[in-house]
């Protein structure tokens, strides 16, 4: 059985990952990459936590939290695929510099 300590700091690595590849790429695919990567990390904490506590809230917030990041990966590509069908790019820089 792994300590809860341990999937708890695995979970922040995770989220601190996920949030630096926020703040370092250029790639909007990359980028919800690493929204995703967030997402997850926050899963694992809710499971460590609801195990933790011996209760279930953790598991349907982890269920709902699931189903949130599939909504939210099918709206983010197809918003990508748009963008990238009107600039030809999907750097965001870039796709801010054409814009201005």
């Amino acid at each position: 059985m792994v300590p809860t300590s341990h999937v708890l700091f695995l979970g922040a690595a995770l989220f601190c990952l996920g949030l630096a590849i926020i703040l370092t790429k250029k790639n909007t695919i990359v980028v919800l990459m690493g929204v995703e990567l967030m997402l997850n990390a926050a899963n694992l904490n809710f499971i460590a936590f609801a195990r933790m506590h011996e209760s279930l809230e953790g598991q349907i917030m982890s269920l709902f939290v699931i189903v949130l990041a599939a909504a939210e990966a099918a709206v983010g590509l197809a918003l990508v695929l748009r963008v990238y069908q009107y600039f030809k790019t999907a750097d965001i820089d870039r796709i801010n510099s054409v814009r201005e």
